[in-house]
């Protein structure tokens, strides 16, 4: 029911469902429709419900004109038929199109640790942000190899049961300075802020690219830098994107997705002072 004194709209699916009462006096409709009955404590049992409740139930439908009590019986009106064959068909059609939404991922591939052998149970879990696959059951995401499958191959694993934890990793994103860029130390300080092999690294505009290009060879992400730093840590997968410090207002307002992923930002210099530091406390704890 969408306001006092009316019924809902027919056509409005689940949304219709939303005010207190509306189940219920749907489900007492349809129970008049099919059964016509001639008490209410029959259909308040069948239903869940107190006397009370049912009685309450009829008369909010009878002051509609959707229900009346006629012949010894509970029946729907000619406009409660109306809308209650009007109400189920929008319900029914809106819980299709929510059920076709839903996508129930039965089988995937995944890149095999080890080699497997066909029908062998596995269980899978992310490396680099790639879904894997390792002999045994115990992982919170199992299955069963289709086929046999060498170390590092592609093997397609089926009976999925369980779900693979997505733990978003940060994004580190340097600022260089427009002094910065005059600067002839700041090769070093990049080559020190640069991440681990196995994580990503991007440059945001042409300054931070070619001066990051001169210190490195790794692969560097220079197109939908943002969009590229948000899926590799939706799959777990850490970066580092450079950018100068003029540009970085736009590059942020690049992360405002629905689930932004965690952001750490600092100068290039500060991020180069911190890991010395680090190294520092290690050697001086080192025996």
């Amino acid at each position: 029911m969408t306001s006092a004194g009316r019924p809902p709209e027919a056509g409005g699916g689940l949304a219709t469902l939303r005010r207190s009462g509306s189940v219920t006096e749907l489900l007492f409709l349809y129970e008049c429709a099919t059964a016509e009955p001639t008490q209410l404590r029959p259909v308040a049992e069948r239903l869940g419900l107190t006397v009370q409740a049912t009685s309450h139930s009829f008369r909010q439908l009878r002051r509609r004109g959707l229900v009346e009590f006629r012949d010894g019986r509970y029946r729907p009106t000619v406009e409660g038929v109306a809308w209650l064959h009007g109400t189920l068909g929008a319900l029914a059609d809106d819980v299709r199109r929510r059920v076709a939404r839903l996508h129930v991922i039965r089988s995937a591939r995944a890149i095999a640790l080890v080699p497997l052998a066909a029908g062998a149970s596995v269980s899978l879990e992310l490396r680099d942000g790639m879904l894997s696959a390792r002999p045994g059951a115990s992982g919170p995401s199992r299955g069963t190899a289709v086929a046999t499958a060498a170390a590092g191959a592609l093997v397609e694993v089926t009976n999925l049961e369980g779900i693979v934890a997505l733990e978003p990793a940060v994004v580190a994103v340097r600022t260089i300075s427009d002094a910065d860029l005059a600067d002839p130390s700041l090769a070093a300080g990049l080559a020190a802020a640069l991440p681990g092999p196995r994580e990503l690294v991007a440059a945001e505009g042409l300054e931070a690219y070619h001066s990051l290009r001169r210190v490195t060879e790794r692969p560097i992400v220079r197109f939908a830098t943002a969009a590229a730093c948000v899926e590799a840590a939706r799959l777990g997968v850490p970066s580092t994107l450079f950018v100068l410090e003029t540009d970085l207002p736009r590059l942020l307002a690049s992360f405002a997705v629905p689930v932004p992923p965690p952001l750490d930002v600092l100068p290039v210099r500060a991020a180069r002072r911190g890991r010395s530091q680090g190294r520092r406390r290690r050697a001086e704890r080192a025996p």
